[in-house]
């Protein structure tokens, strides 16, 4: 009896530990038909590169006007603004990717529209303490990609991390105080690379890790998407070492930190 008991207790911890390390990335791996080019495609990407031209200026000018440098929002300025906001959101939605874009301009484009539509949501809830709060944040597909209807995270799994970008996880904004900032300017082709670059760099040696030689509390994002980091035989440590200013000794104790999920919102 005690051990049926025992056994019960590890099935439901374990149940328990896996929705909550699971909570972004439940919406399945169900890309409809949208394109997920690989970025390691170099020579089909760069011969594609200037086939098309998304305006994400707009988003642009509205990030800068209410996001901080610390990637703090102003959701009640993004109020303020609906008219704006809903005007970007409608021409994305309006776009319908496929095999012609670049994989630089797909990459764009999800990110913006990831994060516009986080923004679009809390709007649609506030005023919330936390993004978790809202039903069905990441599974819902209120989203809309020309005539296909997505959830946030079917945009992360299904599309973006398809594409074989693990620095993607850096550049997308859950609204949480734990999540990498939502920096101040809109994602575009052009820019892409170098934005990716600074996004992770910036995220790695930030407060969001405690970093020493012979230890490591990472983000709990190492240890949600470890497999992404990890492809191709790299080790999580190396991932990290490429970024970190500090190197971590290859037989550091690595060990995650709790997530905060309050609202991202500036005070």
């Amino acid at each position: 009896m005690k051990k049926l008991i025992l056994s019960f207790v590890i099935l439901i911890s374990g149940a328990a530990m896996f929705a909550s390390c699971n909570l972004i990335s439940s919406a399945g791996f169900n890309s409809k038909g949208l394109p997920t080019p690989s970025v390691n495609d170099e020579a089909k990407n760069i011969a594609k590169n200037e086939a098309v031209k998304v305006d994400h200026s707009l988003w642009n000018k509205l990030l800068q006007k209410h996001v901080r440098e610390d990637g703090m929002v102003d959701y009640k300025g993004f109020k303020n603004d609906r008219e704006k906001l809903n005007k970007y959101l409608e021409m994305l939605s309006k776009q319908k990717p496929d095999d012609s874009w670049s994989a630089q301009e797909l990459l764009a484009y999800y990110i913006n529209l990831y994060n516009a539509y986080t923004v679009d949501l809390i709007l649609r809830n506030y005023p919330v303490k936390s993004i978790k709060d809202i039903n069905g944040a990441w599974t819902s597909e209120f989203i809309n990609i020309g005539d296909t209807k997505i959830s946030l995270g079917g945009i992360e799994n299904s599309l973006l991390r398809k594409m074989n970008e693990p620095r993607i996880h850096f550049a997308i904004n859950c609204a949480s105080i734990s999540c990498p900032k939502l920096i101040n300017e809109a994602f575009t082709a052009p820019k892409i690379e170098q934005q990716l670059e600074i996004v992770t760099r910036e995220f790695v040696n930030s407060d969001k890790n405690e970093i020493s030689g012979n230890s490591a509390r990472l983000s709990s994002i190492f240890d949600w998407y470890k497999g992404d980091f990890t492809e191709g035989g790299v080790s999580l440590i190396d991932y990290v070492n490429r970024y970190s200013k500090v190197k971590i000794a290859k037989d550091a104790e690595i060990s995650y930190l709790e997530y905060n999920w309050n609202l991202n919102e500036a005070k």
